[in-house]
């Protein structure tokens, strides 16, 4: 089971709704251009997947994760599972889709830890939002939260953030990538937790077009009205809150080697120490220290860190 937060237990239950892929990774010399092929020297399986990234990446953090999602009937869905399992995850949220094979990404990285992907989403397109209603609304509480991530249906992100609005539970979206319908779920207040490309997208979409991810942000949070955290790779993060407070979470010195799962580590440590009732900004620091910690390790999940390296991390 999950490692407790040295903080203690969280308060309440984490919801993670989102995709559920499998990884194949090839090591490269170079990210190939169109039409170009490049040859590395390996392929390596992993668990991915936003949702399911950043649920493992809850699970390590301490929390008591309930993981909403789809797989299909087949092998690579089984091991998906049985993986999710072992990292103390609670399934029985994720439906199993007969006539759908379990969504897989195709990544290159590169020896920069830069990289390019390609993702077969196959069972996460057809989740439904009957499902997502389903496994959500007869089991939230006021004191859980909801971290939902966008590589599944709008109306399925559009169902869980409804869910966790009627609830009175926290929600978290991370718009990546932005789709078209996230105009209309604004107004239920989630957090937003874009990149700085994804940033100024959203502020497009609402027609406020902007060149700086803090102005785009100032936009986004007039419509939400909750914070909105902008997550900046290696130059950390940039927390707006309504009451005006703008704040730039540093970034903690990292030596990447993959950066693929960074923000979804982000995203599963930042709704963790939320849901273990931390003020936003020690909540953000926290997250940023374990998406910096991530990226040792290749594949998305491989650097995931643990309550007690998050904490020994901070201090360092």
């Amino acid at each position: 089971m999950s490692t407790p937060l040295d903080v203690g237990t969280t308060r309440g239950r984490v919801f993670v709704v989102g995709a559920i892929n499998v990884d194949l990774v090839v090591a490269a010399e170079r990210l190939p251009g169109p039409g170009e092929t490049v040859v590395g020297t390996r392929v390596e399986r992993y668990g991915g997947g936003k949702g399911a990234n950043a649920a493992v990446a809850a699970a390590r953090a301490g929390a008591e994760v309930h993981l909403v999602g789809a797989v299909g009937a087949d092998a690579n869905g089984t091991e998906a599972l049985d993986e999710l399992t072992a990292e103390g995850i609670w399934v029985d949220g994720v439906t199993v889709l007969e006539d759908e094979a379990t969504g897989v990404a195709l990544i290159v990285v590169d020896p920069g830890a830069e990289n390019q992907i390609a993702v077969g989403a196959g069972a996460n397109a057809a989740l439904s939002a009957e499902h997502v209603t389903r496994a959500l609304a007869s089991h939230l509480r006021p004191s859980d939260s909801v971290l939902v991530s966008t590589e599944i249906p709008d109306a399925a992100v559009e169902a869980a953030v409804i869910a966790a609005a009627s609830a009175g539970a926290r929600c978290v979206l991370n718009p990546a990538p932005p789709i078209p319908g996230i105009a209309d779920l604004l107004g239920y207040g989630p957090i937003l937790t874009p990149n700085a490309g994804e940033c100024l997208e959203l502020a497009k979409m609402l027609d406020d077009d902007h060149t700086h991810a803090r102005e785009a942000a100032a936009a986004i949070m007039a419509r939400t009205g909750a914070p909105v955290v902008v997550t900046l790779g290696g130059d950390g993060a940039l927390v707006l809150t309504p009451d005006g407070n703008v704040d730039h979470v540093r970034p903690r010195p990292a030596v990447a080697r993959d950066t693929t799962g960074a923000g979804d580590t982000f995203n599963g440590v930042l709704i963790t120490r939320l849901a273990a009732g931390d003020e936003l900004d020690d909540a953000v620091r926290a997250a940023n220290v374990a998406a910096a910690l991530s990226v040792a390790h290749v594949g998305a999940r491989a650097g995931m860190p643990r309550a007690t390296d998050i904490e020994v991390g901070s201090r360092a």
